[in-house]
């Protein structure tokens, strides 16, 4: 493995983002972002800034906590975190492994948390698919992305999956960075958050020690980001609803409508919980075990701690009590609360293709919400 194929998906560095700034300020459409983000502010106030921007940092100092904040302030109700001592009592890096509910929010809204804290933030790893167009690309690698290679061939992805454990590795072992990466490959669709065991045999492949020092050493921290609302819950049913009968093919830019409707859908409450880290006795315990066995110990670790750090709203109980045709939550939402999300829920099936089934549709939506409730439940 040379150094060429680490630097390959690695995040620009700042000479390389001050020229992609550069020239995303020329894009058409950054003077409309602008009066959104910056409203007493002249339309040309963005593009100036990333004009002016020398560093990473700065540009996350002066536009991306300021974006963030904007879809805090402008689609979410009430935004909570807790459990930041569980990082600040980390010795070095980390490897925040989070459940994934939005293509972008998910770890923007971390970033703002670490940055609030006077925490260094992440680099994050995020699909190539993403990478549509060179604008993307700009913004996107000039966030720390770390590409993660998708839609390759068996031999590719192993080859790929090297590369990528190394930097990981590297990155925090020595120091030059924390990482932030989504517990499976996508977004949960279902409500149910899973830890994928291929993410973790992935990281395990750059270890030279034993199983227990791969798995200390990267400061593994499970966190939990909760959404009132669910960003793109009616797009998330859809594919569902067609993956049932037939192979699912993205349509143009459907992962771009995907992060703009995250970005504008309006969220309710959120809230993210920073789990404690995996500890030495969990991961011995796991060591243990049989070769496939450990990576499953490893994997419940982190899924108890992203289940039970998960917040359950009203809309959770109504939605499992009206899937499941229950009142057995009934004590916890009022009538009023029922017919409120009876008609948002209809209101989101409205949006869709007026073919797909009416009944089945709703029923998927239902358990999006519904589901975080049932995997509460199996954990207790």
């Amino acid at each position: 493995m040379d150094l060429y194929e680490l630097e390959n998906i690695a995040p620009y560095t700042d000479e390389e983002a001050v020229v992609a700034l550069g020239k995303l300020a020329k894009h058409p459409n950054v003077p409309w972002i602008s009066r959104f983000i910056f409203p007493d502010k002249p339309d040309t106030f963005l593009a100036d800034v990333l004009r002016s921007i020398t560093s990473i940092d700065e540009f996350q100092k002066l536009v991306m906590r300021q974006a963030i904040k904007w879809v805090l302030d402008t689609s979410v109700h009430n935004f909570s975190y807790d459990g930041i001592a569980n990082i600040q009592g980390i010795d070095g890096k980390f490897l925040a492994m989070s459940n994934h509910r939005d293509i972008i929010l998910d770890p923007a809204i971390t970033q703002l948390v670490l940055f609030q804290n006077g925490i260094p933030l992440t680099e994050v790893c995020v699909g190539d698919n993403l990478l549509q167009s060179k604008a993307i690309e700009y913004l996107i690698r000039s966030n720390r992305m770390i590409k993660v290679i998708r839609g390759i061939s068996a031999r590719e992805l192993y080859l790929s999956s090297q590369v990528l454990s190394r930097y990981i590795r590297t990155a925090i072992t020595t120091g030059k960075s924390s990482v932030w990466i989504a517990q499976r490959q996508g977004r949960t669709k279902d409500g149910i958050d899973i830890t994928e065991q291929g993410l973790l045999k992935m990281i395990d492949m750059s270890g030279t020690g034993s199983f227990v020092e791969n798995f200390m050493e990267l400061n593994i921290v499970p966190l939990s980001i909760s959404y009132e609302y669910e960003p793109c819950d009616i797009l998330k049913a859809r594919e569902m609803l067609i993956s049932r009968t037939q192979k699912y093919v993205k349509s143009e830019n459907e992962d771009l409508q995907s992060i703009m409707t995250g970005i504008k859908q309006p969220k309710g409450n959120v809230h993210l919980n920073i789990g404690t880290p995996l500890t030495l006795e969990e991961v011995t315990e796991a060591s243990f075990s049989d070769k496939n066995d450990r990576y499953k110990a490893i994997r419940h670790a982190v899924d108890r701690r992203v289940i039970s750090g998960y917040k359950l709203w009203n809309t959770n109980y109504i939605a499992y009590d009206l899937a499941n045709h229950s009142y057995k939550w009934a004590d916890l939402y009022s009538p009023e609360e029922v017919e409120s999300f009876t008609e948002y829920t209809e209101h989101q099936l409205d949006k869709v293709e007026p073919t797909l089934n009416r009944a089945d549709l709703r029923d998927i939506f239902l358990r999006i919400y519904g589901n975080p409730v049932m995997t509460k439940e199996n954990l207790d």
